[in-house]
This record gives structure tokens, C-alpha cells and sequence, in this order.
């Protein structure tokens, strides 16, 4: 059965990818845009993904609202974190329903709405930050996404904090200035093997970051770069879009481990380079003389 749209349904009304609306439905509102007219009446009762005509006769697609869409239109007063971060983010750490995340700094709390989406119903966020003004602005925007029974927001300094609210977290997440002040705050709230996760918009933050990670004992460190571009696909037309979402932040890894004192002397300070196979370095070398012979 078809899923019908009620009143105060949230709704995103779609005219192309960089036009559309995020709205509660209203039988009273009409939406003016430069498309003409929105009638939320006409999509009232109406199954989602309904067509609709504006009074300029343009199309609007009423959609149920996924949780990109809740990312891409929450109310910001910080940078967010963009879905081709969050889709990696959670792939790395393995992110799934029943675990217990925390997260310090909340932000506009658009990925503490994405966290709360994925580890639902059995797991819960909970997320710190010093400012009233972004956990005004975070919590609409959790509220709007219908996962507030998932997070729990607290106003706490975990830089100064004498004694952590959390243990056993399977990830700690961070998204300060800052991050490598709080990496022996993570250690003391993770379990064994749990995942860090860092926000770094800057390389300095991330050779700062990745040092305090060595020296807090943990492992498994990665720092990645994603960028997506789209394409247009069209017949006998196809190519690369010129729009593109290119650099938005750095993402550092890591996973706590426990080494012993005696063992850590073994473990060099700078992650080595994998070693290559002699087939593939056999390999390579053939390739390189059969350039040159050329």
C-alpha cells in the first residue's frame, strides 16, 4: 500500500537537485517560489512521490524525505559534514543499530542525526558541545528528523571534565579545532578496540591529531580525503558535471588497542610503508624497461 502524505507530514518538494524545499505539510500553506506557487492541499491525502503543477505550470515531485535530505536542509550554524564523509564514516567503523556513540562537539547536529538514524533502535548518541546557541539550532534540527528518542544532548567541556560521562562507547567521534587535546578523553570512554573518529578540516590538524593518537595507543590510524563528482547522464551526451562537491574536511581513524609497555618499544613511532611482493616489484620494473625500450 501506497504511504499517503497527512498534515504536518514532513514533505520535500523536488523541482530539480538544487531546488527543493524541506517543508511540513500544511492544507493552509502556499509556498511562493521563483516556480510559482506550491499548494500543500494538493499533496494532502496524496501518495508520496505525487506530481503536482505550480500556477507557472512547472512540476514539483512531493518525496518522503530520506535522511540525506534531513542532512543537506538541517538549519546551520556551523559547517556540517557533507554524505560522501558520512557514508564513508560509517562503511570505516562498521556503524549499525545497538551502538553507543559519543560524539564531542555537536554542531548543528546534521551528524548527530545521521549517527542516531543508523544505530537506532537499540543503540543512542550522546553528544557534547559548550555552546547554548548550537544546541538550540542542533536540537530542531534532530527534533525535525523525528530521532530525539536516539540522542542524548549534554552542555559539558570534556577538555576540563575531571571524570567522563561514558564508558564502553564503540565510537567516539570529534569534531573540535582541536581534536588532539581530547584523544585521552576518547581513550578513557571507548572499549577495547573501539573506533575514534576525527573531523579535520586542515592537514596541520591532522599530523597534530595523528601524533596524539600514536602516543595514546592506538592503531589502526587512517586519514582520508573524499571527494565526489557527478555525472550527467544523458543520451549521446554523457560527461563529468561541472558542479562538484571537491574538498569539505580530512577524516582521521584510529582504534584503541591495549599494548603493553614491553611491546610498544617494538612499534615504531611513524607507520610503515607496506611491503611489496618481489613478484610486484619484478613486475613494475618490467614495465618501466619496456617503456624505455620504446
Amino acid at each position: 500500500m501506497l504511504k499517503k502524505i497527512k498534515q504536518n507530514d514532513n514533505v520535500l518538494f523536488f523541482y530539480n537537485d538544487s531546488k527543493k524545499w524541506l517543508m511540513k505539510a500544511a492544507p493552509k500553506q502556499k509556498f511562493h517560489t521563483h516556480v510559482g506557487i506550491i499548494d500543500h492541499k494538493k499533496v494532502i491525502g496524496k501518495p508520496f512521490g505525487t506530481a503536482i503543477k505550480t500556477n507557472k505550470g512547472k512540476i514539483i515531485f512531493a518525496l518522503e524525505p530520506t535522511i540525506y535530505d534531513y542532512v543537506m536542509k538541517s538549519q546551520r550554524s556551523t559547517q556540517i559534514v557533507y554524505p560522501k564523509d558520512l557514508g564513508y564514516i560509517a562503511a570505516r567503523i562498521g556503524l549499525q543499530s545497538g551502538h553507543k556513540i559519543v560524539e564531542i562537539g555537536t554542531g548543528s547536529g546534521s551528524f548527530t542525526t545521521f549517527l542516531a538514524s543508523l544505530v537506532k533502535p537499540k543503540g543512542h548518541v550522546y553528544t557534547y558541545d559548550v555552546d547554548e546557541n548550537f544546541m538550540a539550532i542542533a536540537r530542531k534540527n534532530i527534533e525535525k528528523a523525528g530521532v530525539s528518542k536516539y540522542v542524548t544532548m549534554t552542555k559539558l567541556d570534556l577538555k576540563t571534565a575531571k571524570k567522563m560521562p561514558q564508558k564502553d562507547a564503540d565510537v567516539v567521534i570529534v569534531d573540535l579545532g582541536d581534536p588532539w587535546v581530547v584523544v585521552p578523553q576518547a581513550r578513557k570512554m571507548l572499549k577495547g578496540s573501539g573506533a575514534f573518529v576525527a573531523i579535520c578540516p586542515t592537514m596541520n590538524q591532522l599530523e597534530k591529531l595523528a601524533a596524539a593518537l600514536r602516543k595514546n595507543d592506538f592503531f589502526d590510524i587512517e586519514c582520508t580525503e573524499q571527494i565526489v563528482r557527478t555525472i550527467e547522464a544523458r543520451d549521446g551526451k554523457t560527461r563529468h558535471s561541472f558542479r562538484a562537491i571537491g574538498h569539505t574536511t580530512y577524516v582521521a581513524f584510529a582504534r584503541k588497542v591495549i599494548t603493553p609497555a614491553s611491546l610498544r618499544k617494538i612499534l615504531s613511532p611513524i607507520v610503515e610503508q607496506p611491503e611489496i611482493e618481489s613478484d610486484e616489484v619484478d613486475s613494475a620494473e618490467d614495465e618501466s624497461l619496456s617503456s624505455l625500450k620504446k
